[in-house]
């Protein structure tokens, strides 16, 4: 398994753990740690994108990533 495979990997697991755990209400859409999720999640899916040169989803990534810290940073803190 080459790096940008496991970088990948670990981004997607960290994105299905906060869309699970929002399904099943143990963690709201509207709180910093989903947020957080989310950010670190797209993060690490864009830089594997990145390491393999596939710029649609460089671009997808970015823009959630980007969305995830804008909602992180916005939500007030103690949610």
């Amino acid at each position: 398994m080459k790096a940008s495979d496991i970088i990948a990997s670990a981004g997607v697991i960290v994105l299905l753990i906060a869309f699970v755990l929002n399904l099943n209400k143990k963690l709201s859409a509207n709180s910093r740690w989903y947020s957080g999720m989310n950010f670190v999640g797209a993060g690490l899916c864009c830089y594997s994108s990145y390491l393999i040169s596939f710029y649609p989803f460089i671009v997808l990534e970015a823009i959630w990533a980007s969305f995830a810290i804008y909602s992180f940073v916005k939500v007030p803190r103690g949610t």
